[in-house]
């Protein structure tokens, strides 16, 4: 599974968004890559999932629309519990 954390500049939010990933990641027990990105470079990579705030969604909508991508919105880059909830519903999603 490859999952994209997108933030406006791919840095430091992105990065946040990241790690929480990887932690809900490993307590569902589930392997895969976590990549952040910013918008603009996010089109230049397969995945299975972006995550990103709500404020990127619609974009992200509009650049992933021909792709099988499934989009989340996660208003807390660091609430363990909200991403938990995400990639639990991204792996049920593939089963």
């Amino acid at each position: 599974m490859k999952i994209l954390a997108v933030c406006g500049f791919g840095v430091g939010s992105s990065m946040i968004l990241k790690m929480t990933i990887q932690k809900a990641m490993r307590e569902i027990g589930v392997e895969g890559d976590v990549i952040n990105t910013d918008i603009s470079d996010s089109t230049g990579h397969n995945a299975d999932a972006v995550f990103s705030s709500p404020d990127f969604i619609g974009d992200l909508e509009k650049r992933f629309k021909n792709k099988d991508v499934k989009l989340y919105a996660i208003k807390r880059y660091s609430d363990l519990s909200e991403v938990k909830e995400k990639v639990q519903d991204l792996v049920d999603s593939k089963k």
